[in-house]
């Protein structure tokens, strides 16, 4: 079973984490307050954040193994901030 990349916005910020659900168990997280990301984040839109957080979220995925995913939305719409972030995320090298 391939882990689900869930996204969540809210009006400031954008988090994104690989899931097992099989385990319940998170395997890699970034968000756009992530400490990582803080200093790239100041200056840019919304939606440049969430796409610096595809990217990094996609290379954590991959130094852990990972290459395919199912996408979860989260009933958001696709669009703006969240398709960025899945944009940059299969940039990275992710297939959903």
């Amino acid at each position: 079973m391939r882990p689900r990349l869930c996204v969540f916005r809210s009006l400031k910020y954008v988090y994104a984490q690989l899931l097992d659900d099989t385990s319940g168990q998170t395997l890699a997280s970034a968000s756009s307050i992530d400490p990582e990301l803080r200093a790239h984040t100041q200056s840019k839109t919304k939606t440049e954040d969430a796409r610096l957080v595809g990217a990094l979220l996609g290379r954590r995925a991959l130094d852990k193994g990972i290459e395919q995913v199912a996408f979860d939305r989260g009933g958001y719409k696709y669009h703006g901030r969240v398709k960025a972030l899945a944009e940059a995320v299969r940039e990275a090298g992710l297939k959903f």
